[in-house]
This record gives structure tokens, C-alpha cells and sequence, in this order.
């Protein structure tokens, strides 16, 4: 295995999970969502309103049953997945709504979203294919994640990236899949999709969130806890002060799925970054963000738990220079870091606001470049080649 980059020292992972506690003892998560607070209540958790507290001993028990690794199960078996230990897991942008195209920028449809799952079906790179590459305008706002679903499992048969918009969204999202494994209970706890969970920074979970991971637990698949903070808005504006919220926030989701499932699989993520100041708007080509992405796999692994990270992402608007810097950059600070799983692998531009397919091509030639740099040397006689 390669050696993996670290920022932080062994009295740092104390210190950030200790400050973590007294966030969780003093200061509580706020869940806006009746079923949740339901939950915890039940499992004798303190509630105040909408505040949870928890105990040391809560996130203790929940690290025990969270796995360190598992696998995702694809259509094709080739295609299943391990996430955790030493693998790299790669999947495409998420959540953009506009497509940009020789600098003209429009909104996306689902003949593009089905494009981008046939791009990934094709990859070498792309391990699993994603949800939201494009938010299809033409489709009704209610309906258009059956379509994207659906898209992700005709399309291509790797494992693929539900919807966590709402209760409804993650019900229909496990209906799918379970069509398409022979019924939902041929699912139940062989994981098959997953869900992007993000935290409503600082310090919350909304209704929809938190209703989203209840299912997904509920049927042993995928969460994977992912925020995305910004310094100086919605989290502290130091890098140690945001590694403690965010910290608090991911590990507060993990708890609850392992209450509602214990040993469902989780996944420990953030694609946190500064703030441009000078703008109010958030910086994911700053250097800021390669920091927060090294903490944030070390303290995943300092839990036991895979970990997720950010992937060829660029504040730029064009596939130019910028954009190769800032995406290089950051998906190899993640990739080095250990990290188990990369979002935003391919496509993305303007700070996540835009996808597109020029750049979808290129960020895969640098995944693949990345990959093939894993890969340990094999030094034997054969290999060294002597005579020759």
C-alpha cells in the first residue's frame, strides 16, 4: 500500500474527539425530524425540543457495530464493490443542475443524466455509477429521482447511488432496487445502493435527511455521512473548529443509523472547504480544502470506518488550466490521504454548480493515472530482468 499523507499527530485525533464530546454532552444535535427524535428518545438518548445529547457510551456502541468494511453488490458480480481497508471506490459529480458547454452554461436534462450513466458504464475508472449528474429540468420535481434511478439501473450495471431528497425519495429509491434484484426483501441487508447523507451545518439534520437515512438503514443499505461545511459560514472559521463540527455532525449520523440497524454500513465523509470572503462563496479550489480533505480521512480511519472524500472538484467555469490545477489537486490529496471512496470523481465545474462531459473525460484520465500510481511496485528477479 502507499504511504498515505497525514496532517495530524496522535494527540490531535484526541483532542478533535474529545472536543467532539463536550459538542455532544453541552451543546447537543439539532434533528428536525419527529421519527428521529422518536428513536433516540426510545434507546433512552436525552432530547430537549429538537436537540439530541449524547453520552460517550452512545458513539462508543455505535462504532462497535459499524463496519470497517463491506461490500456493495452490483447486477453484474464483476462489478460488486469493497468499501473500506485498502480500496478506492470512484464515482462521477453529484448534485449539479446546470450543464456547461463551451462556456455556455444551460440546465440539465435527463437525456443528459442518462448520457452520463452511459459514460460510466463504459469507464475502466468509474466504479459505481451516481445520482444527480445533472438535475433533469424537464422531468416533475417530484418525480424526476424515479427517473434518475431508474436511468442508474438500465443503463449500467454496477452498483449506483440512490435518492436521499425525502422519506419518499429513499422509499422509491429501495422499491427500484428491489425490482431489480427480484423483490425488496432480496435486498434487506445486502447492499446494493447508497445514500449521500449531508448534515445541515452547523450542528443540525433536516426532516428530509434524516427520514432519507432512516430508510436506508432500515434495509441495510448505504449511508454515507457527507456534509459540506464552509469556514467562516456555516462552520467555525478555523480548520481545527470545523474538524470538530463536522465531526460531531457526521458521527451524530452514524449513531442513528446503527440505532435504527445495527451493523448497517456507513460510510465517515465531508467535502468541506472555506469561504471566499471577499465573495461570500464557497472556495473548493483553495488549498484550505486538500487540509480539511487529509483530516478528515485520518479521523474516519482513526474510528474504523470508510471514508469518502472529495474528488476532481474546481471553483472554474471551463475546462482550462484552473480547472486542472484545482482538480488534480484535490482528488490526489484524497486519493493519498486513504481515502475508501471518491464522489465527485468526474465532471464537475464551477464549484459543483455545473457538469460537464469535456471534463468528465479528462478527470477520468486522471483517475486512471491515480489508480495505476497505487498500484505497488512487483520487484522480483523476473521483473528486474537481469540479462536484459
Amino acid at each position: 500500500m502507499y504511504e498515505r499523507m497525514n496532517i495530524l499527530k496522535k494527540a490531535d485525533f484526541e483532542k478533535l474527539h474529545e472536543s467532539t464530546l463536550k459538542i455532544f454532552q453541552d451543546v447537543g444535535i439539532a434533528f428536525h425530524s419527529p421519527k428521529a427524535l422518536k428513536i433516540f428518545k426510545n434507546h433512552g438518548i436525552k432530547v430537549d425540543g429538537n436537540k439530541v445529547y449524547f453520552e460517550p457510551e452512545h458513539l462508543e456502541k455505535a462504532l462497535q457495530t459499524a463496519p470497517s468494511e463491506f461490500k456493495i453488490h452490483a447486477r453484474n458480480p464483476e462489478k460488486s464493490l469493497t468499501i473500506g481497508g485498502n480500496n478506492l471506490v470512484i464515482a462521477p459529480g453529484y448534485g449539479s443542475p446546470f450543464i456547461m458547454k463551451n462556456g455556455e452554461k444551460r440546465r440539465s436534462t435527463l437525456k443528459d443524466y442518462v448520457n452520463f450513466c452511459k459514460l460510466v458504464q463504459t469507464s475502466r475508472h468509474i466504479d459505481m455509477n451516481g445520482m444527480l449528474m445533472g438535475d433533469p429540468s424537464d422531468r416533475p420535481a417530484d418525480k424526476a429521482h424515479l427517473d434518475m434511478v431508474f436511468s442508474n439501473i438500465v443503463t449500467s450495471d454496477k452498483p449506483f447511488i440512490g435518492s436521499s431528497a425525502s422519506q419518499k425519495a429513499a422509499t422509491d429509491s429501495i422499491e427500484l432496487a428491489g425490482i431489480a434484484w427480484g423483490g425488496k426483501e432480496n435486498i434487506l441487508d445486502k447492499p446494493v445502493t447508497m445514500a449521500v447523507i449531508s448534515s445541515l451545518s452547523p450542528l443540525q439534520y433536516s426532516n428530509e435527511m434524516a427520514e432519507a437515512l432512516i430508510v436506508y438503514a432500515k434495509y441495510g443499505q448505504v449511508n454515507m455521512l457527507a456534509l459540506l461545511a464552509q469556514a467562516g459560514a456555516t462552520a467555525p472559521i478555523t480548520i481545527p473548529g470545523l474538524l470538530v463540527t463536522q465531526n460531531a455532525e457526521i458521527l451524530a449520523g452514524i449513531i442513528l443509523t446503527q440505532l435504527v440497524n445495527p451493523g448497517s454500513p456507513v460510510i465517515y465523509g465531508s467535502t468541506s472547504t472555506v469561504t471566499d470572503m471577499s465573495k461570500g462563496s464557497l472556495a473548493v479550489g483553495a488549498p484550505e480544502l486538500s487540509l480539511i480533505q487529509n483530516a478528515t480521512q485520518r479521523m474516519g480511519q482513526y474510528y474504523g470506518i470508510p471514508t469518502r472524500g472529495s474528488g476532481a472538484i474546481t471553483d472554474s467555469h471551463s475546462l482550462d488550466m484552473q480547472a486542472g490545477i484545482e482538480s488534480t489537486l484535490a482528488l490526489t490529496t484524497t486519493i493519498m490521504s486513504g481515502a475508501n471512496f471518491i464522489l465527485h470523481g468526474c465532471g464537475i465545474l464551477e464549484s459543483y454548480l455545473s457538469m460537464s462531459f469535456e471534463k468528465f473525460l479528462a478527470d477520468e484520465e486522471i483517475c486512471g493515472m491515480l489508480k495505476r500510481m497505487l498500484k505497488p511496485l512487483e520487484i522480483t528477479d523476473e521483473r528486474i530482468d537481469f540479462e536484459t
